[in-house]
């Protein structure tokens, strides 16, 4: 398991600038082709989704509506939830400005995927099998036909590797991060949460793209609003305090400065870095996977489908993760710790070296570390320390009331931690940082307690998390199934669904941060043969652009364009 830790760290670190580098440099240059088609064309998109220029006639199994809430669905999750606060954690507050500018030029991009996955959808023989579909789509599609023969090992790797993500990234993180909620408020093991919401999501996707499309569409409008309302409770309850974050997120995005992990230290590429890839995370622009979804729409016209993607990245990030963004630079919880009981079997504890006027790097689970009251024996930047969130505790403590510092040794491999006295311990506790979903409730919960309201706040985030990873992971199932229908034909669609429920089940009971580190991993071997393609094909969009809105296709149907 280290060893595949320190692999995956590597290819973290090898990609993702490269994966930097390519979203921005791909979303400026569809933004500028297309004419910033993301603020002039926002109005249509709006006009289609509400359903004004429906055709139920057309070839496809959803209508816009439910193509736009199951893409909705699996992009409205546990990235505004848990990746912003990890944005945060690591990158600072600044994260959260990289974070809206991954969104603005993602707008442009997802407009383009989608045009494309919708010009190349292929028909689907499903002989009556609800759960096979009518139609596929994607990337796969478009980076065979639309480049040519020659480029389709490049559309099998990257249906391999959707494949990947939608394991790891749109799935086991998902479980993993209800299970860890689930075990921090009410101590519920992972493998009983991994195993009931397993259940859940295998007793949908069996249905196909029809029921996953008639559950998202009631759902993700459910979800979003509930988790919108409690944010903007707090924040509308807090103005002084929710002013000074804008400031705050402003001005670390460009000159950031350490915080409780160490973050930003003035490091500038550190804080975008962390923005662009949470962002990208959240709203999914670029990766490729929303065009699967909206190629099942029941629509004659690629652009049409394409203003409806639009919308994703403005409701994802510039206004739910913003919100969740102001809850947290806003009640300060970003930058402090809190008493916490620390389990020694706790899948969070890890350990750490460096200090935070560098950076904290994970190192090996040692054989075992010394500690003399409260902090360990050998304090040199390069030796390990008990962490939490990956995150050193400053101090560790025997009693919950944190009187009584613990000296001895901590047995990791044991998960004991024996004081000199000859006391066992498998339970110590300390002044912990808090990141993922858990920062998030505590945002929630502090920025709701002066209305007498804590708790409130803290199952918000408790429903949103469950809802919003089911709704995820539900979603993320149709993408890897498309994918595997194009590898290995409408066969492999049953079995994969099988391989994706157990991987759910597999999700709730592994570490969070090897499970977020391997989505980060897949998520650009993903990303990177996608936006190549649409460098490549961003001629034929503008060309497919222009054609729709010269034509007006819409108004040749007796139907008023709407904007």
């Amino acid at each position: 398991m280290e060893m595949l830790e320190h692999f995956i760290g590597f290819m973290n670190g090898l990609l993702a600038p490269v994966l930097v580098i390519m979203l921005l440099g791909t979303g400026i240059w569809l933004t500028i082709r297309l004419g910033f088609i993301q603020l002039r064309k926002l109005g249509h998109g709006i006009a289609v989704t509400s359903g004004k220029y429906d055709d139920h006639d057309n070839p496809g199994d959803v209508s816009h509506f439910q193509a736009l809430t199951t893409a909705l669905s699996a992009t409205v999750g546990i990235g505004n939830i848990a990746g912003v606060a990890i944005a945060i954690h690591w990158g600072g507050p600044g994260a959260l400005f990289w974070m809206w500018v991954t969104a603005l030029l993602g707008m442009a991009t997802k407009y383009s995927e989608v045009t494309l996955a919708q010009h190349f959808r292929q028909t689907v023989e499903s002989d009556g099998k609800q759960w096979a579909g009518t139609v596929s789509g994607g990337p796969m599609y478009y980076i065979e036909k639309g480049l040519g023969k020659g480029w389709k090992p490049v559309a099998i790797f990257f249906a391999l590797m959707l494949i990947m993500t939608s394991f790891f990234t749109g799935n086991a993180i998902q479980a993993n991060t209800v299970a860890t909620q689930m075990y921090a408020n009410f101590q519920i093991e992972p493998w009983i949460t991994g195993l009931i919401t397993a259940t859940l999501v295998g007793i949908v996707i069996i249905g196909g793209i029809r029921r996953i499309g008639a559950v998202t569409s009631i759902l993700a409008p459910v979800m979003a609003s509930v988790y919108v309302l409690g944010a903007l409770f707090i924040i509308l309850s807090n103005p002084g305090d929710s002013l000074g974050a804008f400031g705050i997120i402003i001005s670390e995005a460009f000159n950031p400065t350490a915080g409780v992990a160490g973050t930003g230290v003035g490091v500038f590429l550190l804080t975008m870095q962390y923005g662009v890839q949470r962002g990208l995370f959240s709203n999914e622009a670029g990766q490729g996977s929303a065009p699967i979804a909206h190629s099942a729409a029941k629509t004659d016209e690629p652009v049409s489908e394409g203003v409806v993607a639009l919308l994703e990245p403005f409701i994802d990030t510039i206004i739910i993760c913003t919100f969740t963004g102001l809850v947290i630079v806003g009640t300060g919880v970003w930058n402090q710790t809190f008493d916490t009981e620390l389990q020694l079997t706790d899948g969070n504890i890890s350990y750490v070296t460096g200090d935070r006027a560098v950076k904290y790097e994970s190192t090996p689970t040692p054989e075992s570390i010394d500690y003399v009251n409260g902090v360990p024996a050998n304090s040199a930047d390069d030796a390990p320390k008990f962490a939490y969130f990956d995150i050193p505790v400053a101090t560790l403590y025997t009693d919950e009331a944190q009187t009584q510092p613990f000296s001895g040794t901590i047995t990791p491999s044991e998960a004991t931690a024996v004081s000199t006295a000859g006391d066992a311990y498998t339970t110590l506790y300390g002044p912990a940082a808090r990141s993922s979903s858990p920062l998030t409730s505590l945002a929630f919960e502090q920025g709701l307690e002066p209305l007498g309201l804590g708790w409130l706040g803290r199952y918000i985030v408790l429903v949103c998390v469950f809802l919003f990873a089911l709704s995820t992971a539900i979603s993320w199932s149709y993408y890897g199934d498309r994918c595997a229908n194009y590898i290995w034909g409408k066969g492999a669609i049953l079995p994969y669904k099988f391989v994706f429920v157990l991987m759910h089940f597999i999700g709730a009971t592994l570490a969070v941060t090897t499970i977020w580190d391997l989505g980060d991993v897949a998520l650009s071997l993903v990303t990177i043969p996608n936006v190549l393609a649409l460098l490549l094909l961003s001629g034929l969009v503008k060309k497919l652009t222009d054609k729709y809105f010269d034509e007006k296709s819409w108004e040749k149907k007796g139907q008023s364009a709407g904007s």
